[in-house]
């Protein structure tokens, strides 16, 4: 039960599953919604650019049709004037062709981004496959295009018959009108109705947009053991990750151990616990603790402290305390300065003593003021 549990693909993907699917090529588009917007990009162009365009085309069929002798017995003079003509439909022309690219462009981008990718680009023998086309041919997808062909179908046909039904008597009354305002008038009839038309594919693209990306998201979809799968190759095995964190401990370790040479005193348990402390007089401030550690660890820092001439003081309490309540490179909780101030004054009076500036001072206190929220 727990292994078809861990088959079935039912958790969403993860960040590296759909990086790695997009860079395949692999992401949510709609062509409808590409569809709609070039189709509704160019009944635009025409509505706004259409006038222009139909007026240099008259210009250029009124010249062509009042060519002179000398023209059309000359190549290179006719060439002249051909060219001049078609220069001039060419502004408005480019200008409706960067609309319809650039509303193309838009639509195919709004759903999924902007993705290139070299290997859904790249020939894939299961492409040729008779098996796999007919897969392809009688799929759940087939099935999909098949219903939205059909729903497009019968949008654009009740849309046509809504739209005729609504402009019949516009579109009878075109005979009676004059020439050539009827012409301009059917033109502007046909470029709103197309416009119309291309807008009502939204109702498409409604249902088509959120389905494909529910179908992506659903094609996407990871078992708990592909989850699993991908962490490990990720983060790297449990044995790699423990071998990391025991390289990162023992460097933590030999730095800790480097600084017990620059501490001012060892306190100790004085076998089970050793805490280094050092305390810097011209800045102020509390004493820091450099290092400590238990059994092992413990008597590492008492052996280094001899070979460098610390003071070792053994106080199991405040040992205990300091262990507990502090971590290296950090100043000791303030309810034990009391209690460490003791230690302090006993090593600064006893190096004193030692350069024979003073008298050997008392031992430390064996009760030292340690609050009992800090005994351990």
């Amino acid at each position: 039960m727990a292994e078809s549990d861990s088959g079935e693909k039912t958790e969403e993907p993860t960040a590296k599953k759909l990086s790695d699917a997009r860079k395949k090529g692999q992401i949510a588009r709609s062509k409808d919604l590409g569809t709609m917007f070039v189709l509704v990009g160019a009944a635009m162009a025409l509505l706004i650019l259409g006038d222009s365009l139909v007026a240099e085309m008259a210009k250029m069929m009124k010249r062509m049709f009042s060519l002179n002798r000398m023209e059309v017995m000359d190549v290179h003079a006719l060439f002249q004037v051909v060219s001049d003509s078609v220069s001039s439909i060419m502004v408005p022309f480019l200008w409706i062709h960067i609309v319809v690219v650039v509303a193309a462009f838009v639509g195919n981008t709004m759903l999924g981004g902007m993705s290139f990718s070299w290997e859904a680009m790249a020939p894939k023998a299961s492409k040729l496959s008779p098996l796999a086309g007919f897969k392809r041919m009688f799929g759940v997808q087939a099935y999909v295009e098949l219903i939205k062909s059909i729903l497009k179908f019968f949008v654009v046909f009740v849309s046509a018959y809504l739209l005729l039904s609504s402009l019949f008597d516009q579109i009878i009354n075109l005979s009676t009108e004059n020439i050539p305002h009827n012409f301009s008038h059917a033109v502007s009839l046909l470029l709103w109705m197309f416009l119309a038309l291309a807008l009502s594919i939204g109702i498409i693209v409604a249902i088509d947009a959120p389905y494909q990306v529910w179908n992506h998201n659903r094609q996407l979809k990871m078992s708990k053991q592909e989850i699993k799968d991908e962490m490990k190759n990720s983060d790297g095995s449990p044995e790699t990750k423990g071998r990391i964190r025991r390289a990162q401990y023992e460097a933590s370790q030999r730095r800790m151990m480097e600084e017990v040479q620059n501490s001012d005193v060892v306190i100790t348990n004085p076998t089970h616990y050793s805490v280094a402390l050092k305390y810097d007089a011209e800045a102020g401030g509390a004493p820091v603790l450099v290092a400590k550690g238990i059994d092992e660890m413990a008597l590492h820092i008492r052996t280094i402290a001899k070979e460098h001439g610390i003071e070792i003081i053994a106080s199991p309490a405040l040992a205990r305390s300091i262990y507990y309540t502090a971590e290296p490179d950090e100043e000791i909780p303030e309810q034990l300065f009391a209690a460490v101030a003791q230690i302090l004054a006993f090593i600064f009076q006893l190096n004193a003593h030692k350069k024979g500036k003073g008298s050997r001072p008392k031992p430390v206190a064996k009760n030292l003021p340690i609050p009992d929220d800090f005994r351990y």
